[in-house]
C-alpha cells in the first residue's frame, strides 16, 4: 500500500472517522470535529468517502446555505467527496477513486492543519487506505452488542471474548502497514455512543467487555453523544453544538438542548484531546 508522501513525512494531522457498522454517528462526529477544529482557529479539510450516502457532504451543504440565510460566517471545511458509485465496482473504478483520494490528501496537506475523513459502512480499498494514513482513528459505537461484534467476537455461552472480529482487524492490518513505514502508531478511540442514562446488564456488560477489549486492541474507549433529538434537528441547517447559540444562528430559540449538546460534546472533544489547547501542538498547527 502508497500512503500519500506528504502523510509519510508529517504533513496535516489526519483523523479518521470510522466503523464498518452503519448508523453509529460517523457523520454527526466527524462534522463536529471539522468544525470544532475550525473554531479553534484551525484549518481544515473533510473528505467523505460515502459517495452513495454523502451523510457529510450534505451536511456541509447544508451548513453552507444556511451561513448565507442567515448572513454569518459558521466556519466551513473545504470539502471534497470521493468514493465509488457502487459497491460493486469495476477496477478501473476503484483505481480511479484510489488515485483521487491520493491527490486530494496531498492538496490538502499543502494548506491544512488537519484532514478529517468520514467512511462509509462497508470495506473497501479507500477504507483500507485511509485507515493506514490515519494519526487519530476514531470508531463511533452504539452501545449494543450487535455493534460490538464488530470489533470482537464472544462466547455465546459466557461472554467470554474470543478474538478479534472483522473491523478490528482492518484496524490492526493498518497499524502494521504504519510500522512497516515506520510511521507512529495510529491512536484509535472507540466512542461509546447512545449510552442509555438508565443502568441496564447489558450496559454494565458492554462497559466491562469494551474496557477487556482495549487493553488487549490498544485502544482508548470514551463516551460519545447521547441519542438526543437536537443533534437530528442541526442537520437540515447544517449546525453543531460549536455554533453560537442564539436566535439569528439556530432560527430558532435556543433552548437547554442545546446547551446540554454543547457541553456533551465539549466533553468529547476533551476526552479525545482536541480542545484548542491540546491540539496547539500538532504538526503544522495553524
Amino acid at each position: 500500500m502508497s500512503l500519500p508522501r506528504a502523510v509519510q513525512t508529517g504533513g496535516s494531522r489526519v483523523i479518521v472517522v470510522a466503523n464498518e457498522k452503519g448508523g453509529s454517528g460517523k457523520s454527526t462526529i466527524a462534522i463536529h470535529v471539522a468544525v470544532a477544529l475550525i473554531k479553534a482557529g484551525h484549518t481544515v479539510a473533510t473528505i467523505d468517502l460515502d459517495s452513495r450516502q454523502r451523510s457529510l457532504t450534505r451536511y456541509i451543504e447544508n451548513r453552507r446555505e444556511w451561513a448565507a440565510n442567515v448572513g454569518q460566517d459558521l466556519g466551513i471545511p473545504t470539502h471534497v467527496c470521493i468514493g465509488e458509485q457502487s459497491i460493486s465496482r469495476s477496477a478501473e473504478e476503484e483505481a480511479l477513486a484510489y488515485d483521487t483520494l491520493v491527490q486530494a490528501v496531498e492538496e490538502a496537506v499543502q494548506s491544512h492543519s488537519f484532514i478529517v475523513i468520514d467512511t462509509p459502512g462497508h470495506q473497501s480499498q479507500l477504507t483500507a487506505l485511509v485507515h493506514a494514513m490515519a494519526d487519530t482513528l476514531v470508531t463511533p459505537l452504539n452501545d449494543s452488542f450487535v455493534d460490538f461484534d464488530v470489533l470482537a467476537t464472544v462466547d455465546p455461552k459466557t461472554l467470554e471474548l474470543t478474538g478479534p472480529s472483522h473491523y478490528a482487524e482492518t484496524v490492526l492490518h493498518a497499524r502494521n502497514e504504519r510500522s512497516l513505514l515506520n510511521l507512529a502508531p495510529t491512536e484509535w478511540i472507540v466512542l461509546r455512543n447512545r449510552v442509555s442514562m438508565i443502568s441496564s446488564r447489558n450496559k454494565r456488560l458492554m462497559g466491562e467487555k469494551l474496557q477487556e477489549l482495549s487493553e488487549r486492541l490498544s485502544f482508548r474507549c470514551i463516551d460519545g453523544i447521547a441519542e438526543r433529538l437536537i443533534f437530528r434537528e442541526f442537520y437540515p441547517r447544517g449546525l453543531t453544538a460549536f455554533d453560537e447559540v442564539k436566535e439569528t444562528t439556530l432560527g430558532t430559540r435556543p433552548t437547554m438542548s442545546h446547551a446540554t449538546a454543547r457541553q456533551e460534546v465539549q466533553s468529547l472533544l476533551e476526552a479525545m484531546g482536541l480542545t484548542a489547547s491540546a491540539v496547539d501542538g500538532s504538526r503544522n498547527a495553524a
